[in-house]
């Protein structure tokens, strides 16, 4: 029996059918995949909020997770930050030719074990063969569906003057262990992907209080591009403060070496949220409550002045304009 991937996998034939009853199946089984239908039929009341993307990371794994952990958290994390309850995913795999069937599987259990944290299901899904050459052995895309509740109403453009920031935690772990990984970079503090489902992070956050104005996950561009993008879409000026952001120890020589600023490294397990002044104690507390929120912080706050940009007050005390990333820092990161 052959091992690897083979282009009669994609030919909608008896090994097509194999494929998916013996690679999918399995690991993501739920009565409305089980199925095997061309639609999944489900019931969903409220507002919905549907989100979709594509993976092609390299290399596929990488310290702390893989393209398949990465997929499932990427969309149940983007729901997420609509103030969403994720609840239905779509799974499509583009493989290519002669990739191992083992590791197939072993993604495949990493999508498992994920969804099962997140509490979400899988309930559509394909799979397409290229020919060899044609692709770098597998990537993956999918969509997801969550329901959000009619008292939440965040939105990049929510910002207002005096609003405080909340980053959930230390930024650049997912960029640089891709490039660690990716270049063969070893660094005398171990650094991993933060890769994570933020969803019971957010309902932690909406249960301290509904006066959330935005929530964004820092992914390609960091959080620099992300506040940029608060700033732009709010029309309305932001400050930080460098000596708030949390950066773990291993990331921070990684960048000194590799000559990256931190604030434009990809992140795939924090977010970042503006908040009414009032409540950023509160909501602050319950995040430190939560894994994927213990580091969270208070890094800075939404001011009328200079509308559409963001200002870093330096650790040596002068002020930098803080522009979105221009270029590709690392390409092929999520």
């Amino acid at each position: 029996m052959n091992d690897t991937i083979l282009l009669a996998h994609g030919s909608g034939g008896k090994l097509s059918h194999e494929l998916v009853e013996k690679r999918f199946l399995p690991f993501l089984t739920n009565p409305m995949l089980n199925k095997l239908d061309d639609s999944a039929i489900f019931e969903a009341n409220g507002r919905l909020a549907f989100t979709t993307d594509s993976y092609v990371v390299n290399p596929i794994f990488f310290p702390g997770g893989d393209i398949g952990k990465l997929a499932i958290c990427g969309t149940v994390n983007d729901l997420s930050m609509s103030g969403a309850k994720p609840l239905y995913l779509s799974l499509s795999a583009i493989i290519e030719e002669g990739f191992s069937l083992k590791e197939l599987e072993r993604v495949v259990q990493s999508i498992e074990a994920v969804a099962k944290e997140a509490e979400v299901s899988i309930i559509t899904g394909d799979t397409k063969v290229v020919n060899h050459g044609q692709a770098d052995k597998l990537f993956i895309n999918t969509s997801g569906i969550g329901i959000i509740p009619a008292e939440v109403d965040i939105s990049g453009a929510n910002a207002k003057d005096g609003d405080k920031i909340i980053l959930s935690g230390t930024i650049g772990d997912h960029g640089i262990a891709i490039m660690s990984q990716r270049e063969g970079l070893r660094f005398s503090v171990p650094v991993e992907s933060d890769c994570a489902p933020l969803n019971k992070l957010v309902a932690q956050m909406l249960e301290a209080s509904l006066k959330i104005h935005c929530l964004r996950d820092p992914t390609r561009g960091g959080l620099a591009t992300t506040l940029n993008e608060f700033a732009e879409q709010s029309k309305v000026g932001i400050v930080i403060q460098e000596d708030k952001i949390p950066i773990e120890e291993g990331v921070k020589a990684a960048c000194e070496l590799l000559g990256f600023d931190p604030i434009y490294v990809a992140n795939e397990g924090k977010l970042v949220a503006i908040v009414e002044p009032n409540d950023a104690d509160k909501i602050l507390a319950q995040m430190k409550q939560n894994t994927c929120g213990k580091d969270a912080a208070i890094i800075g706050e939404v001011i009328s002045e200079h509308p559409g940009r963001v200002i870093m007050k330096t650790k040596l005390g002068p002020s930098r304009i803080v522009d979105m990333l221009s270029g590709e820092l690392l390409p092929r990161i999520c």
